[in-house]
C-alpha cells in the first residue's frame, strides 16, 4: 500500500502535526509524578522517531484527585525542557487534563470527590457527593491547569470526559443519582462537562488546541454512543474545541481500555465511527493500531483524521521514520501483550516498560541510538535460539562482534514457539520472527539442530559466551505452597507438563483434565482454554485467591475468563485448592489451607509449574573462557521481558 494520508500535515488550532500519528496520553509513571529528564527523554525519542502528535499522560487538575503528574514549579520546568527537547523534531505536544473522581484518594486523606455516593471498583470506597461550591473549584481548577499549560509553552490541551474518570461520572446514569441542577436530565448530567469545557477554552487564545476525550463507558446504564455523540454536537455547536479524542471503555470494562493481543486491530473502531461521523473538528481514534498501513486504512475511509499508535511507538519509538523510508519490515513489532506497559504500570513495579524494547524509560542512559561499536571486535558464541539469546545476539551484533548462535533444535525462537499454540497467542512470534530477520541482517551466524558441550565451545576459541540455554520442566511434582509434599503419583504416564501436551499431538476430545497452576502467569489460562478448544472438560486448580493473578495487572485474566465461560460447564475454576495425589482416572484435590480432599474423575493432570534452569553448560565453562553470562530461563525461569532485558544487557556489555 503506498502511504499518502498518514503523512500529510494538519493543523488544529494554532498547532502543525507533521503527520497524523498520534501518542494518546498514556500513564507512565518514569517520572514518579514529575516530567524528569528519564520522562523528557522518553517523548524526545518518540519526537525523534517521526511521531507527529503526542499527549502527556494525566496532569492532575486539582488536590483532590492526585495523579502521575501535578501542577508544581517542577511541571512548568519539566514542560519548557520537553518543549526545547522536542522542538527540532516538529512533533506537538498536548497535556491531557484529569480529574479522577471517585477513582482518586485526595491528598488529605478525606473521601473520594463524586458526582454521587456511589464507590469506585478501584478503591471501594464511598466517595463525597460533590457540593456547588466543590464543583466550582473545580471548574476553575482545569482552567487554571489549561492557562499554565499554554503558559509552559505547550501547544494544546485534551481534557479528559472518559473511562469513567469524574467528568463521566457526572454524564453517566450509573454513577450520577443527583437531584440537583448537575443530575437527572441528560442536559443536567453534561452540565459539569460543558462548564469545564467553556471554562477551558476562555482561559487560553484561540490558537491554543483544546479538545476532549470521550468515550462509551461500557456500564450497564452508563454513558451510550449516543450520548458521545450529543455531547460532541453539543460541543461543536458553540465552538468549544479544536479536535476530539474517541476511545473505550472504562474501569467497568478495564481490559477494553488497552486491548490485549486477543483483540483485533481497529477494535474500537465500531464504537468509536459513529461517533467520529459527527465530528465537524479533527477526530482521533485508537484500538491496537500497530502498523500505519493500518492507521493509513482507517484515513482512507475518511472515519478519522489522526490515528493512535501508542503501544506501537512504545515498542519502536522509530516506528514512522522507519516506514517512511522503506523499512517498515525493521519495526519492532508491539504484540499488545500488556504485560510491560499497562501490567508493569498496575503491578508491584508501578513503573511503565516494555516487553519487546527493554530500554523504554531509560532511553537517556540506554538508547538503541547509543549503542556504539565496540572497541575490540570479539568472537562471541550464544548458546540458545529463544527469545534471550535471540536480543543478546542482535545486541552484540549491533555492536560489531562476529556473532555466533547454536541452537540445539531445528527452529529458533524457544518457549515462544510453544506458547504461540495456545488461543489467542498467535502474535507472540511476531516479536521472534522480527529478532530472527534482525540477526540475519546483522550477519549473524545461526548453526540449527547444534547442541555443545563444553569441550566444543572451548574448541571454538570464543572471547566470550552468552548462554541462553532455557528451562526444562520439572518432574517431582513440587508446589510452591508446600514444598515438602509434593503431588503424590507425579511420575505417571497420564500427568503431563505444559512443554508435553502441546509439543506431541493428542486426541483430547471428551477427555477430563485437572491443570495444575501453581504459578499464576497467562500459562494456567492458555492452557485451560486450548483443551476447552479441544473438546475437554477441565478443572483449573490453584492455590492462589484468583485464577491468573499475576496477569491480572495486564488486563488478560477477564477476558480470557470470558472466553472460556462460553464453553459452559466444561470448565470449573478451583481457587486456593492444591493437588494432593493423582493416579489414572482420577486426581485428588483439597483446599490450600488444609482440609479433605475431593476425587474429580479425570483422565489427565496437566502440571502448571515452576521450571528448572538448564544451567549446567554456564557451569562448565566457568574458568574457560574470558567471558561469560546466563540469560533469561537458563538463569532463572521467567518471562518473556526477563528473557529479553537480560539479552540485551548481555549483548551491550560485551
Amino acid at each position: 500500500m503506498t502511504l499518502q494520508k498518514i503523512f500529510e500535515p494538519l493543523t488544529i488550532a494554532g498547532a502543525r502535526l507533521p503527520n497524523r500519528v498520534v501518542r494518546t496520553a498514556h500513564a507512565t509513571n518514569i517520572g514518579a509524578g514529575r516530567l524528569t529528564d528519564d520522562l523528557v527523554a522518553y517523548h524526545e525519542a518518540r519526537a525523534r522517531g517521526g511521531v507527529g502528535l503526542s499527549l502527556l499522560e494525566i496532569l492532575s487538575v486539582h488536590a483532590s484527585s492526585p495523579g502521575p503528574l501535578m501542577i508544581g514549579d517542577d511541571l512548568r520546568a519539566g514542560h519548557e525542557r520537553l518543549m526545547d527537547a522536542v522542538a527540532p523534531h516538529g512533533m506537538a505536544v498536548f497535556q491531557q487534563l484529569w480529574h479522577g473522581g471517585h477513582h482518586a484518594a485526595p491528598l488529605d486523606g478525606g473521601p473520594p470527590w463524586s458526582a454521587s455516593d456511589i464507590p469506585s471498583p478501584l478503591l471501594g470506597v464511598v466517595p463525597v457527593a460533590m457540593t456547588r461550591t466543590m464543583i466550582d473549584e473545580v471548574v476553575a481548577a482545569y482552567a487554571n491547569a489549561a492557562r499554565l499549560c499554554e503558559e509552559n509553552g505547550l501547544d494544546g490541551v485534551e481534557i479528559h470526559c472518559a473511562h469513567g474518570y469524574l467528568i463521566q461520572q457526572f454524564l453517566s446514569p450509573a454513577t450520577n443519582r443527583r437531584q440537583d441542577d448537575y443530575g437527572g436530565s441528560f442536559a443536567n448530567r453534561a452540565r459539569l462537562l460543558l462548564e469545564v469545557v467553556r471554562a477551558t477554552r476562555a482561559a487560553v487564545r484561540p490558537s491554543f488546541a483544546v479538545g476532549v476525550r470521550l468515550s462509551p463507558d461500557g456500564a450497564e446504564g452508563g454513558v451510550t454512543i449516543a450520548d458521545n455523540r450529543e455531547i460532541l454536537r453539543l460541543l461543536q455547536e458553540e465552538s468549544l474545541v479544536d479536535f476530539v479524542d474517541v476511545s473505550l471503555g472504562s474501569y467497568y470494562t478495564f481490559p477494553k481500555l488497552i486491548g490485549g493481543m486477543h483483540e483485533p486491530v481497529g477494535y474500537e473502531m465500531p464504537s468509536s465511527s459513529p461517533i467520529t461521523a459527527v465530528a465537524d473538528v479533527p477526530a482521533l481514534v485508537t484500538g491496537r493500531f500497530r502498523t500505519l498501513e493500518e492507521a493509513e486504512q482507517v484515513l482512507r475511509s475518511g472515519e478519522a483524521d489522526l490515528v493512535g499508535l501508542t503501544r506501537a511507538t512504545i515498542a519502536d519509538p522509530d516506528l514512522v521514520a522507519k516506514t517512511r523510508v522503506g523499512q517498515a519490515h525493521r519495526v519492532r513489532p508491539c504484540i499488545a501483550c500488556n504485560q510491560g506497559c499497562v501490567g508493569n504500570l498496575m503491578g508491584p513495579e508501578q513503573r511503565m516498560s516494555c516487553v519487546v524494547n527493554p530500554v523504554v524509560g531509560y532511553e537517556k542512559e540506554m538508547g538503541e541510538d547509543l549503542i556504539k561499536p565496540a572497541g575490540k571486535v570479539r568472537n562471541v558464541w550464544v548458546i540458545g535460539g529463544g527469545p534471550a539469546g535471540l536480543e543478546a545476539a542482535r545486541v552484540a551484533a549491533l555492536r560489531g562482534h562476529r556473532v555466533t548462535l547454536a541452537e540445539a533444535g531445528s527452529r529458533l525462537g524457544g518457549a515462544v514457539l510453544l506458547a504461540a499454540r495456545l488461543p489467542t497467542r498467535h502474535g507472540l512470534t511476531d516479536f521472534t520472527h522480527w529478532l530472527i530477520d534482525e540477526i540475519e541482517r546483522l550477519g549473524v551466524r545461526v548453526r540449527l539442530n547444534t547442541f555443545m558441550d563444553v569441550d566444543e565451545i572451548t574448541g571454538e576459541n570464543p572471547d566470550a559466551v552468552i548462554v541462553a540455554t532455557g528451562a526444562v520442566p520439572r518432574d517431582e511434582g513440587l508446589q510452591i505452597r508446600e514444598p515438602g509434599k509434593p503431588i503424590a503419583g507425579f511420575q505417571q504416564a497420564h500427568v503431563l507438563s505444559t512443554v508435553d501436551l502441546l509439543g506431541q499431538y493428542r486426541d483430547l476430545a471428551g477427555k477430563t483434565v485437572v491443570v495444575s497452576d501453581d504459578v499464576g502467569h497467562y500459562e494456567g489460562l492458555g492452557v485451560s482454554e486450548y483443551l476447552l478448544e479441544k473438546g475437554c472438560h477441565v478443572h483449573l486448580v490453584t492455590p492462589a485467591t484468583a485464577i491468573g493473578r499475576l496477569v491480572e495487572p495486564a488486563l488478560m485474566t477477564e477476558p480470557a475468563l470470558e472466553r472460556m465461560a462460553g464453553h459452559g460447564d466444561r470448565f470449573t475454576p478451583w481457587t486456593r485448592c492444591r493437588v494432593l495425589e493423582t493416579v489414572p482416572g482420577r486426581t485428588v484435590i483439597a483446599p490450600a489451607y488444609g482440609g479433605e480432599g475431593r476425587a474429580i474423575g479425570a483422565d489427565l493432570l496437566v502440571a502448571v509449574a515452576a521450571g528448572r534452569p538448564c544451567r549446567e553448560l554456564f557451569d562448565g565453562l566457568q574458568g574457560y573462557v574470558p567471558e561469560l553470562a546466563v540469560v533469561g530461563d537458563a538463569s532463572s525461569p521467567r518471562g518473556l521481558q526477563a528473557a529479553v532485558r537480560e539479552g540485551h544487557r548481555a549483548g551491550r556489555c560485551l
